[in-house]
């Protein structure tokens, strides 16, 4: 299966270009105070090794947006301020160097200062996001419509009063806390304009919950060529965000694979050892190691039984399937040597080295 993106025109947020042709780029956003500008550069390195690609900041008040100065000439990914409530701060922004602003309709809305702050856009030659979300959108006139079509209609309500100041560099997100909202908003408001979509999913919740809405929203979306970036929300560390969102793209072809890839099987009945162990000690050591960047899609596999060995983990560039206490280690299907269930982790990791090195 191939999937057939949506044609939408191509926005440049500092370095990073999305829309058009270019890969859906990873977004997150820090979570410390952006005045903070020692711990805000730590975390935004972070993110920057874990393979974010776009960094929002939130800018509460006027020491937030002079920091952003400070916090760009360290940062090698674009900074997008996050404006809420004062217009005059997304001013102080853009003034800052920031890459990208993101104004949230449902509070700034009076005519005057989105004209204000376009015009200062014009003159920095940096983008806008309009940035809605089911929290904030606000009733009007459509009190007893659905969420989707508030969302759908105070976009376009936006989008109209924006154009009309002769500007067009904008990025969208609808964003409501439920799948289903965020999908139909997603899906209706990408046959009514070309802009690139900035996908996601709001206030999800814990990494166990929000990993699981933002994949069956945002993957049902980028399944059907909807969405130019993204960014997996979850009250967790920043990093487990773009861990999140990386697996959500490597998983429908939309990213090159990249590092160790463990694949293993449920466990059942038949299996005689503790494989769910073995299998998280050795994605720790990986991940420990900094194996995600030494390989383009090294597939290993970690096997309970006969039944899920080497036939159905053939493809695995490396792996073991276990009896009871040993098991076989194969590459590309075929047999290498036997290894005992408690020297499992050492061998494939003396394995992987091999294959690294070559």
């Amino acid at each position: 299966m191939e999937i057939k993106r949506r044609k939408s025109r191509v926005i440049k947020i500092g370095n990073c270009a999305i829309g058009g042709r270019n890969p859906v780029a990873i977004q997150s956003m820090a979570k410390t105070k952006t005045a903070d500008i020692d711990n805000t550069v730590a975390q935004i390195r972070q993110l920057e090794l874990a393979g974010c690609q776009i960094v929002r900041l939130a800018v509460k008040d006027e020491d937030d947006a002079r920091a952003i100065k400070a916090i760009k000439a360290q940062a090698k990914i674009p900074l997008v301020a996050d404006i809420h409530f004062s217009y005059r701060l997304a001013l102080a922004a853009i003034e800052s160097g920031a890459d990208k602003i993101r104004l949230n309709p449902g509070n700034i809305d009076k005519p005057q200062e989105i004209k204000t702050v376009v015009s200062a856009l014009k003159s920095a030659g940096i983008p806008l996001r309009i940035g809605l979300n089911s929290g904030s959108v606000k009733d009007g006139t459509r009190r007893n419509a659905s969420m989707t079509a508030k969302l759908v209609a105070a976009c376009l309500d936006y989008v109209k009063t924006i154009e009309k100041l002769k500007y067009n560099r904008l990025v969208i997100s609808l964003k409501a806390n439920n799948v289903l909202d965020t999908v139909e908003a997603y899906r209706k408001v990408a046959k009514l304009c070309d802009y690139p979509l900035h996908l996601g999913v709001t206030a999800t919740g814990s990494p166990y919950n929000g990993i699981i809405k933002s994949s069956i929203a945002l993957g049902a979306l980028l399944l059907e060529g909807i969405g130019d970036t993204i960014r997996v929300s979850l009250t967790d560390n920043p990093v487990e965000e773009i861990r999140a969102a990386k697996g959500i793209l490597e998983s429908l072809g939309l990213r090159q694979i990249k590092g160790v890839q463990v694949i293993s099987c449920p466990t059942c009945g038949r299996c005689e050892l503790d494989l769910i162990n073995i299998v998280k000690e050795l994605e720790t050591k990986l991940a420990q190691e900094k194996y995600p960047s030494s390989f383009k899609g090294l597939k290993v596999a970690v096997m309970g039984c006969v039944v899920n060995g080497p036939g159905e983990a053939k493809e695995a560039d490396l792996g073991v399937a276990f009896g009871r206490d040993t098991g076989l280690l194969f590459a590309r299907g075929k047999p290498v040597k036997k290894i005992s269930a408690k020297d499992c982790v050492r061998t494939l990791l003396k394995e992987i080295d091999l294959r690294k090195a070559q």
